[in-house]
């Protein structure tokens, strides 16, 4: 995942953007269900990329992380002022990773960078009311996103993206910031802020 125009903030900003990024990963995750312990991470500076075992399920990406991190997201925006806003650029993908002493790499790995830097995934936020931009490469749009009662495949819409391999398949969702902010997850904020 990415933040958008991380680049254009002051060096205070991008701090402060960084740990509510942070925050909200985790407490999706936790919220999704998914073990952020068990997950590895490598820090990207404006973005981060998360690579989680095998063995979670990859249905709780699509049916409930997404909904979760729009939450999160819409929870710090309230109340952070607009240096410290953010909104964000996800991509969904699975497949093999190898990895050696210094971290990960794999045609996977390349992949979802190249899908999460797509130009028309960068447009589509920038034209867009939303704080979260999801992209799902067409494997996992195809055999996770599709085939979920949850995930609302129907809000997803096909585009063709550059790759090292040439032009791919792969799917945009818009995700809003929910209408209502529980209260609940304000006053988290609210304290959050002032810590």
């Amino acid at each position: 995942m990415d933040v958008e125009a991380f680049g254009r903030r002051l060096n205070p900003n991008q701090l402060r953007v960084r740990q509510g990024m942070y925050r909200s990963l985790e407490r999706a995750f936790a919220t999704a269900g998914i073990p952020w312990g068990a997950c590895r991470y490598s820090d990207l500076g404006d973005g981060v990329l998360v690579l989680a075992p095998a063995e979670i399920p990859k249905t709780l990406f699509a049916d409930l992380l997404v909904g979760a991190l729009a939450d999160e997201l819409a929870i710090h925006n309230e109340v952070h002022p607009a240096p410290e806003r953010f909104r964000l650029r996800l991509a969904l993908h699975a497949g093999e990773v190898s990895s050696d002493e210094h971290g990960v790499t794999g045609s996977s790995i390349l992949h979802a960078q190249q899908l999460v830097d797509a130009p028309e995934l960068k447009r589509a936020l920038a034209d867009a009311a939303a704080v979260l931009a999801v992209i799902a490469s067409d494997w996992f749009f195809g055999e996770v996103v599709r085939h979920s009662e949850r995930a609302r495949a129907e809000d997803y819409r096909a585009v063709s993206v550059a790759s090292g391999a040439g032009p791919a398949a792969a799917w945009i969702r818009l995700v809003p910031a929910p209408a209502v902010i529980r209260r609940r997850g304000l006053r988290r904020a609210r304290r959050d802020r002032s810590a």
